[in-house]
């Protein structure tokens, strides 16, 4: 069976997920697994459901490398998971598949560049935050508790507990704690 595995990192990506859908579709996937979700989320749910839905002889194919790993060490788990399943592997855009010995070959080459190209990104994000912070241009997120502090002191005087107030106003407990 080819089983699709689909994703996005965020909800404003909807042709995105409906293109790469369209693709694996388009590929012969009887079975596509999809979801919206960051790939720095600890977990991908419905990437986990793909890989314990496949079987022996099943192929799992994904529309670009991206899709499927975070990492070189993130890449290899995964292929391994699926190699011991007896599952093979499919980046469409790539036209790699694992099942062969160059497919193999080309996955450990292409997933040490991608790893490569990734913590090149990651360096020239650093530096353009860095010197947006010295030029005033980058101020960070906006504590959200900090802006609170009025009502979480409302609330506390109305007799209401930490985790009462967390609750009721989207924070962190300890964040009641430290604006109080």
């Amino acid at each position: 069976m080819r089983i699709g595995y689909a994703r996005t990192s965020t909800n404003n990506q909807k042709y995105s997920l409906e293109d790469q859908v369209e693709k694996l579709t388009n590929s012969g996937c009887e079975k596509i697994f999809s979801e919206e979700i960051s790939s720095v989320s600890s977990t991908r749910p419905e990437f986990d459901k793909a890989i314990e839905f496949a079987r022996e002889g099943d192929t799992l194919i994904v529309t670009t490398l991206s899709r499927f790993a975070r990492s070189i060490s993130d890449l290899w788990k995964h292929v391994e998971k699926l190699e011991k399943k007896g599952v093979s592997f499919q980046i469409l855009d790539m036209n790699l598949d694992t099942s062969t010995p160059t497919g193999k070959l080309l996955l450990s080459m292409l997933g040490a560049v991608y790893q490569f190209e990734r913590e090149i990104l990651l360096e020239r994000q650093k530096i353009g935050i860095e010197k947006a912070k010295r030029e005033g241009k980058f101020k960070g997120r906006i504590p959200t508790a900090k802006r609170k502090t009025e009502e979480i002191r409302t609330l506390i005087a109305k007799g209401l507990k930490p985790q009462e107030i967390a609750n009721h106003l989207g924070i962190g407990v300890a964040s009641v704690y430290r604006y109080r």
